[in-house]
């Protein structure tokens, strides 16, 4: 496996370099994991990219000092403030979708193991009206993680967001960005480690989920520059 580090200078060329790893799965059929701190940022989905308030829910996000990116995997809208932790996994698969639930329990169990070694006991589910609303998220005194998946026709990408910190500064931005959208938000939803009473240090919980993602497995290290 290869464990990528480190993010790119701004928000597109960082997305790109997620993108990059995919297609190099795809091409070589080695997995490839990325555990980072992405920039301050509001990454919406597809789903609101149609959204008749979509560009309200954009000029939110930026009038509160938030850079704007489009993702290909999840749901709605997630906010990183810089000390919110996401991952990408990606795998090659022959079998593009005759596995996906099993790859959910596999990850969702690795990241409660993380969550665990950082302190906290999360379950699955989540509080009504969470952000980024799904099937597959983490809860601890509020929605602390939430996971996704993308399925190619050679390659699988499982994502996650763990919210470490920062809870209260995520409803804020969320709370105007989810009204524009249209879609039902309740800003005490948002958890976090630290909330749930675990460690506020986003690069312990970082190197937990690398720990429990990589466990069993040979991982070649490489760094992105933030350049």
């Amino acid at each position: 496996m290869r464990l990528l580090r480190g993010r790119a200078a701004d928000p597109d060329r960082d997305y790109r370099r997620t993108r990059e790893m995919t297609d190099r799965v795809a091409s070589d059929r080695e997995a490839a994991l990325r555990v980072w701190r992405p920039h301050r940022q509001v990454a919406f989905g597809r789903r609101d990219a149609s959204s008749d308030g979509y560009e309200r829910a954009q000029a939110a996000a930026r009038d509160r000092g938030y850079a704007v990116v489009e993702r290909s995997v999840g749901g709605r809208a997630v906010a990183y403030t810089g000390s919110t932790v996401a991952v990408a996994l990606a795998e090659p698969t022959d079998d593009p979708r005759g596995i996906i639930q099993s790859r959910y329990d596999r990850v969702s169990d690795a990241v409660k193991q993380a969550l665990s070694d950082c302190g906290v006991d999360a379950r699955e589910g989540e509080p009504p009206d969470s952000f980024c609303p799904g099937t597959h998220s983490l809860q601890a005194a509020g929605k602390v993680a939430g996971l996704a998946q993308r399925v190619r026709q050679s390659v699988a990408v499982v994502g996650a967001v763990v919210v470490v910190r920062d809870h209260e500064e995520l409803a804020a931005v969320l709370t105007p960005v989810y009204a524009a959208l249209g879609v039902p938000f309740d800003p005490d939803s948002v958890g976090s480690v630290a909330r749930a009473g675990g460690t506020d240090d986003p690069d312990r919980v970082a190197a937990a989920l690398e720990a429990a993602l990589t466990a069993e497995r040979d991982a070649s290290v490489s760094h992105i520059r933030d350049t």
